[in-house]
């Protein structure tokens, strides 16, 4: 079985998505060089663990990584709207900045639940690093929190998309870029 044969067209190729992500380690790096917080990057695992892994190693700066898992998706291709957090974080982020690292921002749901859930934990500001954002999915407006800051790699159109961590029914994640999945694939 070739993944590539699944999917109908790519949207980001693996060299734009490598450039794209470069150019949010650096603005992430000027915009908390003056800072004197280590900034608390979280991951929402799994889909956003290569972002994650490749971005923070685009960032200039002290930080601390940790992941939290969210569901929302089961191996449905639309979101449940009902988010629930399965696995929380191991690192304390009261009084301290969190940069969110999502694979894609889609109804808002999952976003707002995990901003809620920083704030509950005390987390002084609430920024957001997506991959993808698809705004003609949105249902929910989230609020970031202080100083936070809204960081988006690409606008995405409305497909379903795979690869690069995302996934359908946990398959696709590897793939080096961002396509669409054949819907003959998931109907």
């Amino acid at each position: 079985m070739d993944l590539n044969d699944h999917i109908e067209k790519i949207l980001w190729t693996e060299q734009q998505i490598s450039e794209r992500v470069s150019e949010l380690g650096s603005q992430i790096t000027q915009d908390f060089k003056a800072g004197n917080v280590v900034p608390v990057v979280v991951g929402v695992a799994t889909g956003a663990v290569l972002f994650l892994a490749d971005l923070v190693r685009k960032i200039h700066l002290p930080i601390t990584v940790d992941f939290i898992r969210v569901e929302s998706y089961g191996s449905g291709t639309v979101s449940s709207g009902q988010p629930t957090i399965s696995f929380g974080l191991k690192v304390d982020v009261r009084e301290k900045h969190v940069i969110l690292v999502e694979d894609i921002v889609d109804t808002g749901n999952t976003l707002s639940c995990l901003i809620e859930h920083m704030k509950s934990k005390g987390a002084s500001s609430i920024s957001v690093c997506t991959l993808l954002d698809k705004p003609a999915r949105r249902k929910i407006h989230f609020e970031l929190v202080g100083e936070g800051k809204y960081y988006c790699g690409f606008e995405c159109p409305d497909y379903f998309v795979v690869g690069y961590g995302l996934d359908f029914a946990e398959l696709y994640r590897n793939l080096p870029y961002v396509g669409v999945l054949k819907p003959e694939m998931y109907e």
